[in-house]
């Protein structure tokens, strides 16, 4: 975890090497609600050497790029253009960052791109991952900033010295760097899943911006590490592997005649002290989400979390149209179409007149990729082998779990087994009050109908699917089985019943997590889990927390 008066040291070595190349750094991603940290923050841009210009996402395109003056034309009887807000020695101010169109992007990308634009910096305001500001941005951008954990009495105002960044501009032309230490930066970056070259060339200029405003004529060990600090942190996809090779020893006569005596490289830095540089800078909980994702996709798992992928015919990502025949379900693409009949006009057209002839088998359809809707089945033992302590620690992390689904827009469903059966207390829904009103009331003891709880998911799980829902079943319970699906009490049928349930579960390949919540954990439960292909827990004192980070956890890997 940073703590965070190293988050705000950064945010202001940020700020300074960004005064001082605005043009090399693109702009920073400052992700930020409204607050102190944010003003003491904005309050630097001052210093840069540019006219800071403040715009928001609905901002036309007269504003932006300049247009008709009308007062002007009309006064003076000739065409006035206007000046727009986009110019080479301007740095642009975008709040609201979250907010802007993808047409919005691509113009401020393009003026970054083709220097019409002196600088960015994207306020992003966001609260949720999606919530976030465009990737045609923030790629663009060299530091992505996130003070969400700085609070006010540490963000005080620190502005740059405007004396020292003037210097380090002017002395920036002439440092050096060395040529060598680009490979380097490539192989760290592909080493944390950076596929953007534009990183490796922001954490050289970086550390080029770094030398100049401590006085160094060459970029050194410290400047390296600063840069790969506030450039590859925030951009990290996976952790590297943990076990790293070192190098092979060296006679000490060709240490002493390989190693450079006049400047530090990034060769002479060891790949762990860089590795766990990075990830000491990288963002709260960002470094076990990354380790989570590199063992699920060692494992082979396929992530579940925006539902999966499917064909549609009316919304979506396009996808390259087909030919198929016509239905008025369908979108006929009319220019692939003409494109498939056009080859064939010569041989077709027998009449003097000059129509295009189409004939069905020209006939394209457009073609789109969407996601479907996630839905959460959560079976709940409700038994009297679960004792009330351990209900209520289910109850509490199914509605954390409840909250997050809501966030996320997936659908939830509420199945409770006790007694002789299972029931379902919520159908799929995305409200949020009744899914809490229907867990609050839930009732408690009886025997453990396994099985039942089992098929009553499945069953929800399949209607999911004829729905085109992505289901995803997740289970609480002490594992202690003794009501077969016939309803009588027999611990070996109730065993049984379960197994083959399961069976039908994995068949239809839904994923699936087993939360054991019996004070010791219980093999049968775990073979239980690998018999649906699924994840297994054993989370005997867990509170609410932990056991809606392990459902997540499971379900999103």
């Amino acid at each position: 975890m940073t703590p965070p008066l190293e988050t705000w040291l950064r945010a202001n070595m940020a700020l300074t090497l960004l005064c001082i190349d605005p043009a090399g750094l693109g702009g920073m991603w400052l992700r930020a609600r409204c607050g102190p940290a944010r003003d003491c923050l904005t309050a630097g841009f001052s210093a840069l050497p540019l006219t800071v210009r403040r715009i928001h996402p609905a901002i036309t395109d007269d504003a932006l790029f300049g247009g008709l003056d009308l007062t002007a034309t009309l006064s003076s009887g000739h065409f006035v253009r206007t000046a727009g807000l986009m110019q080479p020695n301007a740095a642009l101010v975008l709040t609201m960052a979250e907010r802007c169109d993808p047409s919005l992007a691509v113009k401020l990308a393009r003026g970054l791109d083709h220097g019409t634009c002196g600088g960015l910096v994207a306020v992003d305001e966001g609260v949720d991952y999606d919530e976030r500001a465009p990737e045609t941005l923030t790629d663009r951008l060299a530091f992505h900033i996130d003070l969400e954990s700085v609070s006010a009495t540490l963000a005080e105002p620190s502005d740059p010295d405007p004396m020292a960044i003037d210097t380090a501009r002017r002395r920036l032309g002439a440092v050096s760097f060395d040529p060598v230490n680009i490979s380097d930066l490539t192989h760290l970056a592909a080493s944390f899943g950076i596929d953007s070259p534009r990183a490796i060339l922001f954490a050289m200029k970086a550390a080029r911006a770094h030398a100049a405003f401590f006085g160094r004529e060459c970029v050194g060990v410290d400047d390296i590490k600063a840069a790969v600090e506030l450039v590859f942190a925030a951009r990290a996809v996976v952790l590297p592997p943990q076990d790293h090779d070192d190098p092979p020893d060296l006679p000490e006569e060709d240490k002493t005649q390989d190693m450079p005596q006049s400047q530090d490289t990034l060769a002479q830095i060891p790949q762990d002290m860089l590795i766990e540089t990075i990830k000491a800078a990288m963002p709260d909980g960002v470094v076990d989400a990354l380790s989570k994702k590199n063992a699920a996709q060692t494992a082979g798992q396929k992530g579940q979390g925006a539902g999966t992928e499917r064909r549609g015919n009316r919304r979506g990502r396009p996808l390259p149209a087909r030919q198929s025949k016509y239905d008025s379900r369908a979108r006929i693409d009319l220019l692939a179409t003409l494109r498939a009949a056009a080859p064939w006009q010569t041989i077709r057209r027998l009449s003097a007149d000059h129509r295009i002839e189409v004939r069905p088998s020209d006939l394209r359809t457009k073609q789109y990729k969407q996601h479907s809707d996630r839905l959460i089945i959560f079976a709940v033992d409700a038994s009297g082998s679960s004792a009330v302590s351990r209900l209520n620690e289910a109850k509490g992390a199914v509605e954390l779990l409840l909250a997050q689904s809501y966030a996320m827009r997936d659908h939830v469903g509420l199945i409770a087994f006790r007694g002789e059966q299972a029931e379902v207390l919520l159908h799929p829904t995305r409200s949020l009050v009744q899914a809490k009103r229907q867990l609050a009331a839930l009732p408690g003891g009886g025997g453990t109908p396994l099985a039942a709880g089992l098929k009553a998911a499945m069953q929800m799980s399949d209607e999911a699917t004829r729905r085109g829902l992505t289901p995803a079943i997740a289970m609480l319970t002490d594992g202690r089985a003794n009501i077969a699906l016939d309803g009588s009490p027999n611990r070996k049928a109730a065993a049984e019943d379960a197994e083959t349930i399961a069976k039908r579960i994995c068949a239809t390949g839904t994923p699936s997590v087993v939360i054991d919540t019996a004070n010791r954990p219980q093999p049968p439960l775990k073979h239980l889990a690998q018999t649906m292909n699924g994840t297994y827990f054993a989370l005997p004192r867990a509170d609410a927390r932990r056991l809606s980070a392990a459902i997540s956890g499971a379900l999103d890997a």
